[in-house]
C-alpha cells in the first residue's frame, strides 16, 4: 500500500520550534509570530510612508507610522486607488523589496512550507481608510477558485492592526462545520453566509512588528474598518515549488526563489548519449 503522506511526522525530526508551529497552523490555520528581520520590516514601511508623501506632494513624515495611521487626513475614497497603484508600482520598480518582504518571515515559512519556494510574482496591496465601504472582502477562500491549496499568505501590516481594523478568518475547525452549511446558502447572498458565520470569526490580533502566514484553504475576509485609523498591509502568496499548482501557474503567477543546489544538478542531470542504446 502507499504510504500515507498526511500521517504525523515522527517528532525526532522537528525541533521544539517546529512543533510549535506545526500544531498551531495545523491547528488554526495560521500563524502570528514576530518579523525576523525588524531592519526589513521597517525599511518596506518607510518606503511606502515615503512614497505616499511624494505622491501628495507633502514633507517626508518623521513618525512613518503614525502618518500611515492618519492618511485619512490627507486622501479619500476618490483617489485612494491611485495612491494604491503608485505605491504597488514604486514597490515592484525596486530590486530589493522581494528579497526584503521574504526576510520578514522566511525561517517561518520554511518551517511551514519547506525551503524550496514559489514566491507570487506580484503583490495584494491593502489600504483601508475608516469607514471605506469599498475595501470589504466577504467570507471566502481563495482555494475556491483559481488558487492551489498547497498555498500560504505571508500577510504583513505596516500598522497595528486589531478588531475591524484587521481581517478576519475561521479556524480550520469552524470553517469544517461551515463549509458542510454552505449550501443552504445557494440562493442568498454571501452578506448573509459571512452574517451567519459571525460568532465564529476571530479577528487577527497583529501588532506592528509582527507577521501572518496563513492557508487560504480556510475562509476569511474583511469588513468595514470602523477604528479612527488606517489599515496598511501587504499580501504575498508562498508555495513549496515542486507541489501542484491550480491556474496559477510556475512562471507566471509564482517565480522560484529558493532552488538548492542538489536540485539544481537533478534537474539538468542528462545521462552520457548513447547510454541506453
Amino acid at each position: 500500500m502507499p504510504a500515507d503522506l498526511t500521517r504525523d511526522v515522527h517528532t525526532s525530526f522537528e525541533d521544539a520550534e517546529d512543533v510549535r508551529i506545526r500544531e498551531a497552523f495545523l491547528g488554526n490555520g495560521y500563524v502570528v509570530a514576530p518579523a525576523e528581520d525588524r531592519v526589513a520590516l521597517d525599511r518596506i514601511r518607510d518606503f511606502i510612508a515615503t512614497t505616499t508623501a511624494k505622491f501628495l506632494k507633502i514633507s517626508e513624515p518623521a513618525d512613518p507610522q503614525g502618518f500611515l495611521d492618519r492618511i485619512g487626513e490627507h486622501v479619500n475614497a476618490s483617489n485612494l486607488n491611485y495612491l494604491r497603484l503608485a505605491i504597488i508600482d514604486a514597490l515592484q520598480a525596486t530590486e530589493w523589496f522581494r528579497p526584503t518582504y521574504f526576510a520578514c518571515g522566511r525561517r517561518l515559512l520554511e518551517r511551514i512550507v519547506g525551503n524550496e519556494l514559489a514566491m507570487q510574482r506580484g503583490l495584494g496591496f491593502s489600504l483601508q481608510l475608516p469607514g471605506d465601504e469599498t475595501s470589504v472582502l466577504p467570507l471566502h477562500s481563495d482555494a475556491w477558485s483559481e488558487d492551489s491549496p498547497f498555498e500560504v499568505v505571508l500577510w504583513v501590516p505596516f500598522v497595528d492592526v486589531f478588531a475591524s481594523k484587521s481581517m478576519f478568518v475561521l479556524s480550520r475547525e469552524a470553517d469544517a462545520r461551515w463549509r458542510t452549511r454552505l449550501h443552504e446558502f445557494s440562493s442568498r447572498s454571501v452578506e448573509d453566509f459571512t452574517n451567519a458565520a459571525q460568532a465564529d470569526l476571530t479577528y487577527l490580533d497583529i501588532p506592528y512588528g509582527n507577521v501572518l502566514v496563513f492557508t487560504h484553504t480556510i475562509m476569511h475576509g474583511n469588513r468595514v474598518n470602523r477604528e479612527p485609523t488606517a489599515r496598511w498591509s501587504i499580501n504575498i502568496r508562498f508555495k513549496a515549488l515542486f507541489t501542484p499548482y491550480s491556474d496559477k501557474q510556475l512562471g507566471d503567477f509564482f517565480e522560484p526563489i529558493t532552488l538548492r543546489p542538489a536540485t539544481r544538478i537533478g534537474m539538468s542531470y542528462a545521462l552520457p548519449p548513447g547510454f541506453r542504446e
